[in-house]
């Protein structure tokens, strides 16, 4: 356990010792939250939709964990690359212990990053209605958090070329994000478009936040939770088996 302990450490430490990943990865975000939430803001209320820097501030903080989480992957090959990986993987220890740490370590890192930028939707005019289930918004947070950093994982040991790993990211993470109803209501959709939407994890990850933040929701929050525990345990087990036959 000491090492699943180690590993997850050392990934929070390297998120905090570099400023300029930090400032680097608030950018989409922010431009996401300004251009759409004023862009939009009028045309999405005379529509009967109410303030949307409301309804898209959850959406956004759900793309900043999704962005983070799921790229944490790029060090599971910088690492091999530089002979890291060799290191550890020569220890004493079950390769899922330094699976666990690494994951667990991309997940913390992704739920820290999601909370700057809830702090920075306060700036912009967002407003959560139940201060009392922030813990349970952050839980989902971590949740999302764990599930596409075992997907970035997996992938990631599946692959030797950096970028092939980010054209392969580039494009699983955009239909995700925007499949999520991250950006606009469920309601409405035409039904193909509906039955995507219900595919995307994302979704029930937005549809979490936003019930515990503002009260809107499509699903139970309870729901949200079970399809998020159930793919993110599907993923972990995943991501555990192919690092299981990594070759550092």
């Amino acid at each position: 356990m000491s090492t699943i302990y180690i590993l997850w450490l050392r990934q929070i430490k390297k998120y905090f010792r570099s400023r300029s990943r930090i400032i680097g990865s608030l950018g989409q975000p922010v431009l996401f939250l300004v251009a759409f939430g004023f862009g939009f803001g009028s045309m999405y209320q005379k529509a009967g939709g109410g303030n949307y820097i409301q309804f898209l501030a959850p959406g956004i903080i759900l793309m900043s964990v999704l962005f983070t989480a799921i790229f944490s992957g790029i060090e599971l090959i910088w690492d091999r690359q530089f002979g890291f990986l060799k290191e550890t993987m020569v220890a004493p220890v079950p390769r899922i212990h330094i699976m666990l740490g690494r994951t667990l370590g991309g997940a913390t890192v992704a739920t820290i990053q999601g909370v700057i930028v809830f702090i920075l939707t306060l700036f912009v005019g967002f407003r959560p209605e139940h201060l009392y289930m922030l813990p349970l918004a952050l839980l989902l947070l971590f949740l999302v958090g764990l599930l596409f950093t075992s997907l970035g994982t997996a992938i990631a040991s599946m692959m030797e070329d950096m970028q092939g790993f980010q054209l392969i990211m580039n494009f699983l993470v955009m239909p995700i994000f925007f499949l999520s109803g991250a950006l606009f209501p469920m309601k409405g959709l035409p039904k193909a478009m509906e039955y995507v939407v219900k595919m995307d994890p994302l979704t029930y990850g937005v549809d979490g936040v936003r019930a515990t933040l503002i009260s809107v929701s499509n699903f139970s929050l309870p729901f949200d939770f079970l399809i998020l525990g159930i793919i993110t345990v599907a993923l972990l087990a995943f991501g555990s088996y192919m690092f299981e036959k990594i070759q550092a």
